[in-house]
């Protein structure tokens, strides 16, 4: 079959710079699904390796199923360029740096539970975290909110959003009333959609390792085999990006099997919070307290792998779906919830963080760098080593 447009217009990446690219901005990964702003900017505007409707429909899709936001979208724009294997490669490669600097933060709080250096360090880095998000807000509202109507539905998201209603009726809700308001919106269908690859075969296997995997873990450790399950389980459940998976998981953790206790786990989720990467990554604190670095291996494995394959299996029929008259006014709405869920991040992780000057001007400094379209990597190696000199 001949290529289509769009395939012509934009490169095919190896997966090893597609590995490097992501790994490279995992690094950098702090604010949860701020991250995605900056994932549709790469491949977008500096890579060119996807267009802004297909990058648009990734931010669609990755919000309204279950699992960490910024790690979906991860792996969506290595599917559109390079099939499943791409996936992978992205996918790997945006979560590693984070599953590292878990893995040490763990191994040296098991040893040492007081690290005023690192301290430090975190406490300037919460405060730049809110000027990622502010800025990512921003950034991403700027390409959502085109008119009053996109105000509407964005400004109704986020206040559902901080009224903590359950966010797969915030997405319902922004979906129908994209349906709504953007009724008189022209449709233009979808004729060549720009999936390359063999995803019901590769979802096949990738079920098939899952469950032998499990079946290994069943027979070797009884311990692991419920650790792994458990995240697995948390995963399946986290709806509305990894933000979701954290009651869930002191739930089950704390008060329902007592693995930890609950102060223990809040300092793990503290390191989530400031650790590069979504949140979920918690479960890498875990399952390394609870069964040494292997635990920490396959609590990380598990709490990604549901988001991962759904991705893979969902993304061949959302193809389909673009054809549908009313699929471009859903996306429009759920694109603007996006917009409000970031918005309500910004304004919990702001309140949450005890401000005084040294903080304020940290933040300010960052934001403005980052309007000022300096890379994010720099602003968080600068905001470490300033935090570790004056906090």
């Amino acid at each position: 079959m001949e290529q289509s447009q769009d395939q012509r217009n934009h490169s095919s990446p190896s997966l090893s710079h597609l590995f490097t690219s992501f790994l490279r901005l995992g690094a950098a990964a702090f604010g949860g699904p701020a991250m995605v702003a900056y994932i549709r900017k790469m491949a977008v505007e500096k890579k060119h390796w996807l267009d802004e409707p297909s990058a648009r429909d990734g931010v669609a899709l990755c919000q309204t199923i279950p699992g960490a936001t910024a790690m979906q979208m991860s792996a969506y724009v290595g599917l559109r360029a390079r099939g499943v294997a791409g996936a992978a490669a992205s996918f790997v490669g945006f979560g590693l740096p984070a599953f590292l600097f878990m893995m040490i933060l763990s191994a040296l709080y098991a040893r040492t539970h007081s690290l005023p250096a690192v301290v430090s360090i975190f406490n300037g880095l919460q405060a730049i975290i809110v000027a990622v998000v502010a800025n990512a807000t921003l950034s991403f509202g700027k390409t959502s909110i085109k008119n009053w109507k996109n105000v509407v539905n964005a400004i109704i998201a986020a206040l559902l959003f901080g009224l903590k209603v359950n966010p797969i009726l915030v997405i319902v809700i922004a979906a129908i009333l994209g349906v709504i308001l953007y009724a008189k919106q022209p449709h233009h269908p979808v004729v060549n959609p720009t999936y390359k690859g063999h995803a019901p075969k590769s979802l096949f296997l990738l079920l098939l390792a899952t469950g032998i995997g499990f079946g290994v873990l069943y027979f070797l450790d009884r311990r692991l085999f419920d650790l792994a399950t458990l995240m697995f389980r948390i995963d399946l459940f986290a709806f509305g990006g990894g933000f979701a998976s954290v009651p869930l998981m002191f739930h089950e953790v704390v008060q329902v099997r007592s693995w930890l206790d609950g102060p223990t786990l809040l300092n793990g989720i503290v390191l989530g919070q400031v650790t590069p990467g979504p949140i979920v990554i918690t479960a890498t604190f875990i399952g390394y307290l609870l069964k040494g670095p292997l635990g920490g291996l396959i609590a990380t494995i598990c709490v990604f792998l549901p988001s991962f394959i759904i991705v893979v299996g969902i993304v061949p029929y959302f193809d389909r779906l673009r054809s549908s008259p009313y699929f471009k006014k859903v996306i429009t709405g759920i694109l603007c919830s996006f917009v409000g869920l970031l918005l309500t991040v910004t304004i919990r992780f702001a309140l949450n963080i005890p401000w005084d000057l040294p903080r304020i001007l940290l933040s300010g400094a960052a934001f403005i760098a980052l309007v000022l379209k300096v890379d994010i990597l720099w602003v968080v190696l600068a905001g470490t080593v300033i935090s570790l000199i004056i906090l």
